[in-house]
């Protein structure tokens, strides 16, 4: 067990790891201390020179991210003598920036800005006929874009390139006040984690392309989600906004922190999904090949289970635990046959030994709590048997029409699906990200989401068309 020490911070005793880095304790007892280069995923650099704090018995002020805590240190951080060193620093790294804040696509999340808006000066001391220039908007590759002027220079970007991934992409050019960031001649910025310097920019110079100029942040709400582009199960903001007149909307993913799953990132491949919320959606309920209200859908979804003796209940395995829970009882108590049979999902060359998985489905580790069974030959069993088929957003058979020829077919897809064309009902249902519930990843976490999607019309949820039926029985309109 690592040996506890005792220090004083702002007056305040507190405990520490003996060792630690003073920065960690800093940041996890909240205490404001401005930094750039520092980030607890990638260590310390100790060259912005911004966490600067006073040490009882030092001759001068050290940098938090190089210090390690010792029994009996007295910290502060904020005294005069530091907020003046701080000041000092801050206006060198103003000298050459750019004054771009309200075209910055950084704003509201620039900690250049932040600390600046802190520091209470406003009229620099130091004045230069012309400011040192650099290249505006550098294509780096993999979706980033580089403004070489608002860069501070903390390597932030360049250190998760090598400790990370470990592809080498960027570096940094030049000596002095004329060094910025690039790639490596015939080296872009390639690698699958790639948009994650995005991230961990703390200014306006790495930017992405897919989102620049999209939203002010301050517009945005933000909820916290898991990414359901594979069984890993990433942690995620969801940034969406409800503009006048029109229906909510996501605009962009960004990892949350998790150290039990994702620590700080994500990769490219998650972060980019969330445009597939918008594409393709199924609006309206199907019946017969003709457009009707979903009431009148799962009406009918009820009437064609309960006259049946050979059904096969087909589900998804990005399906809730709650809408898989729902799903059985409803099976069991019509005496359908259940499946998740979806081999579909598996892709042998997407997964790596970081956080991407081959298994591109979220909540597979659920079937086994919920008892069902996801076996090929049960699976095949089933559908010969079976008359009729209640596909729940599986879309096995997209590339296996043919198998539904004879059979009597309904559908519940958020999206749209090449299995609703042999589909006698089709009801719209909520997506991934417009419901909540829980999800086990692929190393049997459990994670609890709570969307905060705002639809001016929001398709039900398959626990919902359960509980539909449910009501509709007992009310005895069926």
């Amino acid at each position: 067990m690592s040996e506890m020490v005792k220090l004083i911070i702002n007056d305040q005793e507190m405990e520490a790891e003996k060792g630690s880095l003073l920065i960690d304790k800093l940041l996890d007892e909240d205490i404001h201390i401005p930094h750039f280069c520092y980030h607890k995923a990638l260590g310390k650099d100790g060259n912005c020179r911004m966490c600067m704090v006073e040490i009882a018995g030092q001759k001068r002020p050290q940098i938090a991210c190089d210090t390690p805590v010792k029994e009996g240190m007295v910290v502060s951080t904020t005294s005069d003598n530091i907020m003046a060193v701080r000041r000092d620093i801050l206006e060198l790294e103003l000298i050459n920036h750019p004054i771009d804040c309200p075209t910055c696509d950084q704003a509201g999340e620039c900690k250049l800005q932040d600390f600046y808006m802190e520091s209470g000066f406003y009229e620099s001391r130091i004045n230069v006929e012309e400011k040192n220039h650099a290249r505006k908007r550098e294509d780096l590759g993999a979706n980033v874009m580089l403004d070489q002027e608002r860069c501070v220079l903390c390597t932030r970007c360049v250190r998760f390139c090598s400790d990370i991934t470990g592809t080498n992409e960027l570096g940094v050019i030049n000596r002095a006040d004329h060094s910025v960031i690039g790639t490596f001649p015939g080296r872009p910025l390639s690698n699958p984690y790639a948009m994650n310097v995005v991230d961990l920019c703390p200014v306006g110079a790495l930017t992405s392309k897919d989102f620049r100029f999209k939203q002010r942040v301050w517009f945005m709400e933000t909820f916290n989600a898991i990414c359901n582009g594979c069984s890993k199960g990433c942690n995620i903001f969801v940034d969406h906004r409800k503009e006048k007149y029109e229906n909510d909307k996501i605009y962009r993913f960004r990892p949350r922190l998790n150290n039990d799953v994702n620590g700080y990132f994500m990769c490219d491949y998650g972060r980019l999904s969330y445009k597939n919320e918008e594409e393709n959606r199924l609006e309206k309920a199907l019946v017969n090949g003709k457009e009707d209200t979903t009431s009148n859908a799962i009406a009918s979804l009820y009437t064609e289970v309960a006259k049946n003796n050979n059904a096969l209940f087909l589900v998804s395995p990005n399906l809730c635990l709650e809408e898989l829970q729902n799903v059985k009882a409803f099976a069991d108590a019509v005496k359908a046959n259940i499946s998740g049979y979806s081999p579909q999902y598996i892709d042998e060359t997407f997964g790596d030994d970081y956080l991407k998985k081959n298994d591109k489905s979220a909540n597979r580790a659920s079937f086994k709590e919920v008892g069902i069974t996801e076996d090929e030959s049960s699976f095949k069993s089933y559908f010969d048997a079976a008359s009729l088929v209640v596909v729940f957003d599986n879309n096995y058979f997209d590339d296996n029409l043919e198998l539904l020829s004879g059979k009597k077919v309904i559908s519940c897809f958020s999206h749209k699906s090449k299995t609703i064309e042999k589909s006698d009902v089709a009801i719209p249902t909520a997506s991934f990200y417009e419901k909540s519930g829980t999800y086990i990843n692929v190393d049997g976490i459990k994670q609890k989401t709570i969307s905060g999607m705002k639809k001016d019309n929001q398709a039900k949820t398959i626990s919902s068309i359960v509980e539909t039926i449910k009501t509709m029985i007992e009310k005895g309109n069926i």
